[in-house]
């Protein structure tokens, strides 16, 4: 049985038995837990373990993933003869520390300028950025990757018009963003995408009151502005290093940043555990070879 803990949480009870067993008379049990270390975990502080058999891991880390076995000993009792004999059964669950996806957005959006060539055009996206960064700074948010061309579009009703292709992301690691975290247990990731979420949502209202704009407050249309319903967004997902996606081995948790298995590393935010060329790694977790 796979199970997934949330780093630093707590994880479910896991039960040294199958849901048969747990509906029927159990005589004399006697429960042995082993870890991933291959160790016995009574007396280790990071385990409670129940007098029914049952195990909780206590503030889950990388470290702690991996094969956790239950031996369960029992007796039957012969009715006629009262004979008494021991059976053993053995009961696996491999379980892996698990984070939530970093989320950032790639936005594009497009402006109508006079003509490709003219200086304006940069300084233009300069102030964009400018106004889209002071929208989302208290968040510790920020505009970053941000690019733009310019191109020749041909259009059914208006001929040929001149375009600013505009592209950047919005990312929730602006500088100070740690100490938004400190309120925030757990690596914050919870934290961080609700706030990245909130500036994605800003800047989307940005655009839509330019459309209002254009139509409702300008007597003259600026030389350079907002293409009406040019506003589309992506969704990006990036996962901790030592952590990485992967919804066939771990399809119960596919959208999760899943800890590395031994063998395997991811040294940066990407979303793929790579393989080792040397496999001697043998921890989960691991951000090198």
């Amino acid at each position: 049985v796979n199970v997934y803990v949330k780093m630093f949480t707590n994880s479910p009870f896991l039960l040294c038995m199958d849901l048969a067993r747990s509906q029927e008379e159990v005589i004399d049990p006697k429960y042995l837990w082993i870890g991933p270390d291959g160790k016995s975990l009574e007396g280790r502080t990071y385990a409670n373990l129940t007098e029914t058999g049952k195990l909780m891991v206590r503030g889950f880390k990388e470290s702690m993933s991996g094969a956790y076995t239950c031996t369960l000993s029992r007796k039957i009792i012969e009715t006629t003869t009262q004979e008494e004999r021991e059976v053993l059964e053995v009961y696996k669950f491999m379980v892996f520390a698990y984070r939530e996806a970093d989320h950032a957005y790639r936005v594009f959006v497009r402006f109508t300028t006079k003509e490709c060539q003219l200086a304006a055009n940069g300084r233009f996206f300069e102030e964009l950025k400018k106004i889209l960064n002071n929208i989302v700074s208290d968040l510790r948010c920020h505009i970053i990757e941000s690019s733009y061309k310019c191109h020749s579009v041909k259009t059914p009703k208006e001929g040929l018009l001149h375009e600013l292709f505009v592209s950047f992301q919005v990312n929730p690691f602006a500088p100070g963003w740690e100490e938004v975290c400190h309120q925030a247990p757990y690596g914050c990731e919870d934290a961080a995408n609700l706030r990245v979420q909130e500036a994605r949502d800003r800047i989307g209202e940005f655009f839509r009151k330019q459309t209002y704009a254009l139509k409702h407050e300008f007597q003259t249309v600026p030389a350079i502005h907002y293409v009406e319903n040019s506003f589309s967004v992506t969704h990006i997902d990036s996962c901790r290093p030592g952590f990485g996606k992967n919804d066939i081995t771990h399809k119960n948790c596919a959208s999760c940043c899943v800890v590395c298995d031994p063998g395997t590393y991811s040294p940066n935010n990407g979303v793929t555990c790579q393989i080792c060329t040397r496999p001697q790694v043998k921890k989960y977790g691991a951000r090198s070879c």
